[in-house]
């Protein structure tokens, strides 16, 4: 018989799930361990198995996922990491892009690099766009530069050299130089990671590659050991960030690779409950102990990407730290059950920083003395201080409230339960402006979507009852679930999965009909849906507004416009009759241009080229004529006076007429 084991580490807890041959699951939950995750791993796998009375032998497979790598950029906790690049190009990571992510914003912050600028060596070289190779590498002068480093304490360097992705011969030899000089640092290559163009992402994600190897390396290494030591005789595989799996070899080496493993395998369970629900369009809704993940899956797919930022600032595009590689598209933040909380500038604030498992939450009565999102849920009620994570912890409620009276609430004169209550609607409103995101901003209204939340931290029931792995998550649409439905929470998956399949499907065919009648004809029967006769009733009084009652052809065009621009921004339009069109409006747009540009073609120029001498004698006429006709004499070039193109020296083309 054969068996197959997952575990997924994350910032706060470690979760497993055992699956037996007849497919019927048994999960667990642990702490995780601090500074080797892998202790929680493998203590954690050792209690499911001895539970179920399976031997390591038995099992077949066994597949794994982490935050670990993006907790470890997130919150900047890897040391003695190098940069080596041509010269002339030491601040790429420093000067990033020049598009400002928020425009208007005098305050904006900039992504701090990895790597800080001491830590930033060149090498004399250079390869041109085409691979051609104009300046040999100066080998000793790239000694030089590999000395330095790991005289500054550089541990594992990242190797980006101009125009390498074309010719890596330069990076290669830098790498034998790096084992000669410097045997116990580890180099990361850009051609291997990253072989695209674009200077500063691929740099970035070189520098992320090796930021988080130290880590990731460490852990994967130890924990593919003790796994042969206890008998497990298959290989073990790693979650990567494009949702599929690797072995824990190639993830050594590449382990940008699995930045968001862990989010990626929970964005795929939440698509697949969805086909099993028949809801193919929804929000997964990763609420873990450091970060909160979200991903939009549309038509039973999760969206991928090939440029992905990690850490975005309020969510803003090009805020992030951006990687070339193949993930989902997932956005998140920098707020978790474990994110501190503390009183900074006169107001709440919460986050990045996490206090993990180690001290944890200061309610874990571990050490921890920072207050977080936790203890705030536990002030304010929301967990239950004698079952929590499935029992096996007790919180201290004394002990968060002490912290959260001390660090925020004597600090900014607020009462105990308002400073938590802070701090939950920071919390609340950061998910919130990321669920706009995924949705809104990507031209999804949220009401047609369903939301399914899972997570190891994710918002307890106020019994505390925390259930981990695959008993986490419900699959609710937003708009029919009632205060009772959210209180009361099914005791099995199965039961609900086939019952909302059934009734998703009707619904969703209910749907499509009414969504085909109202493609088809803007009568009576295409706003079958209240949204719909709000918005034609809404429209009606606007275009009344405008002054068309007296005109009904203008009335009814007028009505016709704002209804279609109402419902193409929301009420019930999908995402395929807005996408028709805007390519019905590109299709209109490249039309109108070509007829414009045969204009020209046959209208010849539309200017005229005349010379400085002409120009003036023009305007010494045009003053005559206008004080003779008693009009103000007016500049060239403006309203009044002489419209005049500057042309070519004297003695061009132009009679001055």
């Amino acid at each position: 018989m054969s068996y197959r084991i997952g575990f997924d580490v994350g910032g706060t807890f470690t979760d497993f799930v055992l699956q037996l041959p007849a497919g019927e699951l048994i999960t667990a939950k642990r702490l995780t361990t601090y500074p080797d995750p892998s202790e929680a791993c493998l203590a954690g796998l050792d209690a499911l198995l001895a539970s179920a009375g399976v031997a390591w032998r038995d099992v077949a497979q066994a597949v794994h996922g982490t935050t670990l790598g993006s907790n470890v950029v997130i919150e900047r906790k890897a040391r003695g990491v190098g940069l080596l690049t041509t010269r002339g190009f030491r601040d790429v990571l420093l000067i990033g892009r020049e598009k400002r992510y928020q425009v208007y914003d005098l305050q904006i912050e900039k992504p701090r690099p990895l790597v800080p600028r001491r830590l930033i060596g060149e090498v004399t070289e250079r390869v041109l766009a085409d691979g051609s190779v104009r300046t040999p590498l100066d080998e000793a002068d790239a000694r030089r530069a590999i000395r330095a480093l790991a005289e500054r304490g550089v541990t594992t360097l990242a190797i980006c050299l101009l125009h390498a992705y074309l010719n890596p011969l330069h990076e290669r030899r830098l790498a034998a130089l790096v084992a000669e000089e410097a045997p116990h640092v580890t180099v990361t290559l850009s051609h291997d990671v990253s072989p695209t163009f674009r200077e500063y992402e691929r740099t970035s994600t070189t520098v992320v590659n090796a930021y988080v190897m130290t880590a990731v390396r460490a852990y994967l290494r130890g924990l593919g050991t003790a796994l042969a030591e206890r008998g497990y005789r298959g290989r073990l595989f790693v979650m990567q960030s494009s949702g599929g799996v690797a072995t824990a070899d190639a993830m050594e080496r590449y382990p940008v690779r699995m930045i968001e493993s862990g989010p990626a395998a929970g964005a795929l369970m939440a698509a697949a409950y969805g086909e099993l629900t028949g809801h193919r369009d929804l929000i997964a809704f990763d609420m873990g102990g450091t970060t909160a993940k979200l991903a939009l899956i549309e038509n039973g797919q999760p969206g991928t990407t090939t440029a992905f930022e990690l850490h975005r600032v309020h969510g803003a595009v090009g805020s992030g730290l951006p990687m070339n590689i193949q993930a989902l598209d997932l956005v998140e933040i920098g707020a978790g059950g474990g994110s501190i909380a503390r009183a900074q500038l006169g107001v709440v604030a919460v986050g990045p920083e996490s206090a993990s498992s180690t001290p944890g939450p200061v309610c874990y009565a571990r050490g921890g003395m920072e207050p977080t999102v936790t203890d705030a849920n536990l002030v304010l009620g929301y967990l239950n201080p004698d079952y929590f994570a499935g029992g096996s912890l007790r919180l201290d409620a004394d002990a968060a409230r002490h912290a959260m009276a001390t660090r925020v609430a004597q600090p900014l004169g607020l009462s105990v339960e308002d400073a938590a209550w802070g701090v939950h609607a920071i919390v609340n409103t950061n998910m919130e402006l990321a669920t706009r995101i995924v949705s809104i901003e990507r031209g999804r209204d949220p009401r047609d979507l369903t939301f399914i939340a899972f997570g190891g931290s994710r918002r307890c029931r106020r019994d505390g009852g925390d259930r981990p792995a695959r008993g986490r998550g419900e699959v609710r649409r937003r708009a029919h679930v009632g205060a009772p439905a959210r209180r009361a929470r099914p005791a099995r998956a199965h039961p609900d999965v086939r019952r909302d399949g059934r009734a998703g499907d009707r619904r969703r065919a209910r749907q499509r009909a009414g969504d085909h009648r109202h493609h088809r004809t803007l009568g009576r029967r295409a706003l079958c849906r209240p949204g719909l006769r709000a918005d034609r009733a809404r429209c009606g009084r606007t275009a009344r507004r405008r002054g068309a009652r007296a005109h009904p052809r203008g009335l009814r065009r007028d009505l016709r416009r704002a209804l279609w621009l109402c419902q193409s921004h929301g009420a019930g339009r999908d995402g395929h009759v807005e996408a028709r069109r805007r390519r019905w409006r590109a299709a209109r747009r490249a039309r109108e241009g070509d007829e414009r540009r045969a204009r020209r073609r046959a209208q010849g120029p539309a200017t005229r080229v005349v010379s400085r001498d002409a120009r003036v004698d023009r305007m010494r006429r045009l003053r005559s004529l206008r004080a003779r006709a008693g009009l103000a004499t007016g500049r060239p070039g403006h309203r009044g006076g002489a419209r005049v193109d500057v042309g070519a020296a004297a003695g061009d083309v132009g009679d001055g007429r």
